[in-house]
Formats: structure tokens, C-alpha cells, sequence
């Protein structure tokens, strides 16, 4: 098999008929595409209405339905396909985890695998992400750090005039580049980097690993680039239900971070990042007050990142509490830092 597209399904069985109904004509252009679609613990006639829809549309052929439950987040849904499809006989070349919330423009499958055939040095690429009115958004990006986090918070122009090499988002390019990391709206991974890192880490649950993964990879010596002739129109949110900057952050938002920053680069960095921004943020707060600036920040932003921070709640590198598995008996799982 040369790629298998992997979309999981949750809560948004429309949408993903919808992405696979725009995948149809990109099937005879690249050569042994399969598709994996997990229904992620979504219930009720999630399965039945997905399993509906490739039946009378005749998309067997090229679509595998497996269904899980209880809902296992990002991580878990798609490592359910990786480690099925590792195991089998036909190992795909290339993965591409693709979000469901998604449609895909013309020949953004034949440019991501055209790309990586012709680098075979490069690890992971990303797509072009674009809203319904073709404007970009997302990627490609640099990895957070403190400087990031500072500028996150302070919201200060010249803060980040002062520290563009250091600015989260890159410059837009219409040419490929190379990127830190890129958003696991459209990401593809060459089967060599899994079988280097391994799947995705299922402690993070939904946010974040997509960072995670690239960095990884990365440390492993595999970079990751940018191809922005792939190009992928995002419903942003629609399964995360976080559609909106100044909507609020779920509890598991916060804790995919300080995972990352505590397992990625220890107990001291992950306390400057929160010490900084958590300044930063208090300060911006300030300022928007004293200016009477609108107030476009999630709900509760600080208390919630101060209680979120390793300051409230330690420097054990804990996994990120899945909300589907609350009231189950599951003991916690910790990385000693």
C-alpha cells in the first residue's frame, strides 16, 4: 500500500461523509490509496449511518470502518489504525491523519506523496490548511518555548517584533519549506518514522501532539516540511467543539501542555514556560483594562493556566485525563521526569 488516509469520526458523522465525499475523485491519482476511517466512541447510529454511507456509495472498495469505545481522543483513535495497519501484511508507505472536519482540494494527496518520494530524507509533511474562504491558517510552525510563551501572553507588537525568529507561526510561503512542526489537520508520516518513534504518545489524548510527534521525529532525525501546493479547507473545531479564540479551554487543553513541556524538556523549562506566560498573560490583562481594549480571551484564561500550571499541580509528567473514561476505574499513569 502506498498511503492510507486515516480519519476519525467523532461526533461529526455529516462532516465525515462530507471529507470522504470530497476524497473520491483524489483516489485513481496516486497509486494504492486506502482509507481508514475509526469511529471514535461517537454511539448512537454513528456506525451504522458511516457504514450506510460506503455501502451505497460503493467507496468499499478503498474504505475500512473500524469502530471503538469509549471515545479515546486523537492519539488513541488514530493509533488503533497505525498499530492495525503496522501489523499487516500490506504496511502502508506513507500514513496521513486527516481531520474529518475537512475537505480536500484537488491533488492535495498526489503533491504530499510526490513530495515525499522525491525527499526521502524528510519525515513528516503538512498541508496548506485553509478556511471555507481560501485563506490560510495554522501552519507551518516553530516549537513553543519560553520565549513563545512570553509573547503569547504579553500580547505586546513590539515583543514580537523584537523576537520574530521566535514567533510560533512562520512566515506564509507558497513554496515548501522546512517547519518545525506541522497541524495534524493533514500530516503525513513515512512509515520509517514510526517504526524509528513509534505511534503517537496516548498520554496527550487530543492537543498537542502534533508538536509532540515532530519533535520526536525530529530528535530522531527526521525533519518535518511544509508543502503548501496540498491544500486542505478546515471546518476548524468542529469535533473539539473549540471553534472560537475567546471560547473557553477544556481542562484537557491545559494538561496536553504541561505534558508536553514537563516529557519534552524537564521540570525547570516547563516552570519558566508557565512563570512567563502566566506574567505575561497578567500584565496583557492589565493592559487591555487600563486601554479598554475588547475582551476577546477564552473565559478564565489565567485561573485556569494557573491552575493548570506545574506551580498547582507538580512536575510528574501525568497523562492527560480522557473526559470519556470519567467514573471508570483506570489507575494514573505518570513518567518519572
Amino acid at each position: 500500500m502506498k498511503l492510507l488516509v486515516v480519519i476519525l469520526n467523532y461526533r461529526v458523522t455529516d462532516l465525515t461523509i462530507e471529507c470522504l465525499k470530497s476524497i473520491v475523485p483524489e483516489i485513481p491519482r496516486v497509486s494504492g490509496v486506502k482509507v481508514a476511517v475509526c469511529e471514535n466512541g461517537t454511539g448512537g447510529d454513528a456506525e451504522q449511518r458511516l457504514r450506510e454511507a460506503i455501502a451505497v456509495n460503493g467507496w468499499g472498495p478503498w474504505v475500512e470502518l473500524t469502530a471503538i469505545s469509549p471515545n479515546r481522543g486523537f492519539t488513541g483513535g488514530n493509533n488503533v489504525i497505525i498499530r492495525k495497519a503496522m501489523e499487516s501484511p500490506d504496511r502502508p508507505e506513507y500514513f496521513l491523519l486527516l481531520n474529518a472536519d475537512t475537505l480536500i482540494r484537488p491533488g492535495a494527496f498526489e503533491f504530499l506523496v510526490r513530495f515525499m518520494d522525491s525527499h526521502p530524507q524528510v519525515g513528516i509533511a503538512g498541508s496548506r490548511i485553509e478556511s471555507p474562504d481560501g485563506s490560510p491558517h495554522g501552519s507551518p510552525f516553530r516549537f513553543p518555548g519560553i520565549a513563545t510563551e512570553l509573547d503569547r501572553g504579553l500580547r505586546l507588537g513590539i515583543v514580537s517584533k523584537l523576537l520574530p525568529r521566535w514567533a510560533i507561526t512562520l512566515p506564509k510561503t507558497r513554496d515548501a519549506c522546512q517547519a518545525d512542526w506541522v497541524g495534524g489537520t493533514s500530516m503525513i508520516i513515512r512509515r520509517e518514522v514510526i517504526e524509528a518513534i513509534g505511534p503517537l504518545d496516548e498520554g496527550l489524548y487530543t492537543y498537542f501532539d502534533d508538536i509532540d510527534y515532530c519533535l520526536n521525529a525530529k530528535r530522531a532525525g527526521w525533519p518535518t516540511w511544509f508543502v503548501p501546493e496540498s491544500k486542505v479547507m478546515h471546518l476548524e473545531g468542529a469535533s473539539t467543539g473549540i471553534t472560537a479564540k475567546n471560547q473557553k479551554r477544556p481542562d484537557y487543553w491545559f494538561q496536553a501542555r504541561r505534558r508536553f513541556f514537563l516529557k519534552n524538556h524537564g521540570a525547570l523549562y516547563a516552570a519558566l514556560a508557565d512563570a512567563v506566560f502566566l506574567i505575561g498573560f497578567a500584565l496583557w490583562r492589565l493592559r487591555r483594562r487600563i486601554q479598554r481594549m475588547p475582551d476577546t480571551d477564552p473565559p478564565h484564561m489565567l485561573m485556569d493556566s494557573l491552575r493548570n500550571s506545574v506551580f498547582m499541580t507538580g512536575f510528574r509528567v501525568r497523562e492527560v485525563e480522557n473526559p470519556a473514561l470519567r467514573g471508570l476505574a483506570r489507575p494514573p499513569k505518570s513518567i518519572a521526569p
